[in-house]
């Protein structure tokens, strides 16, 4: 057997550094901690919450209804600033051309599938698919499928208008030019 002294062979330890141990611990660097908002304040805040909402079915799935007659909405909560609603979209039913006022907002598709309508195009958007929008920002969102589709509406700030525009862009791509 053909070995090598004891005093030859040193094992060097084994030394794996990640970004943490390079770093420090993250907890001791109390700036770099940013304290979680009771409300939100950015548009990324407003899609999370928007998110966080729809990951949670049991708190909206027992209140949806689907009215044949008109759009169902409902009110899911409010904060400072901000408003969630809560709408149905039967197959066929549409927004009309709109923007939302002085209010920016989140649309999430939470089931079904839903097309939306804006002078530049259309734009078909299925269940989880998020839109961010500006103030002024006018579209026609409509169930062009055959089954109901339900959506998740955030506006901050809250909703205090939505000015109807002329003819759809829906209508308009059927037009002769």
């Amino acid at each position: 057997m053909n070995s090598a002294p004891a005093s030859t062979v040193a094992a060097a330890p084994a030394v794996v550094e990640s970004d943490l141990q390079i770093a420090g611990d993250i907890l001791a660097v109390q700036h770099l901690l940013q304290p979680a908002r009771e409300h939100p304040a950015t548009v990324a805040e407003f899609a999370g919450l928007a998110r966080s909402i729809a990951e949670d079915r049991a708190s909206w799935e027992h209140l949806v209804r689907y009215d044949a007659t008109t759009r169902w909405y409902h009110r899911l909560r409010t904060g400072p600033g901000y408003e969630v609603w809560l709408l149905s979209w039967v197959p066929g039913q549409g927004s009309g051309l709109h923007d939302h006022g002085a209010s920016s907002g989140v649309l999430t598709v939470l089931d079904g599938e839903l097309t939306e309508h804006t002078p530049r195009g259309r734009l078909t958007h299925r269940a989880g698919a998020q839109r961010v929008f500006a103030p002024g920002y006018a579209h026609e969102v409509v169930n062009d499928a055959l089954e109901g589709a339900v959506s998740l509406h955030v506006y901050f700030p809250g909703l205090t208008e939505m000015p109807m525009h002329g003819c759809s862009p829906a209508r308009q791509e059927h037009v002769p030019a």
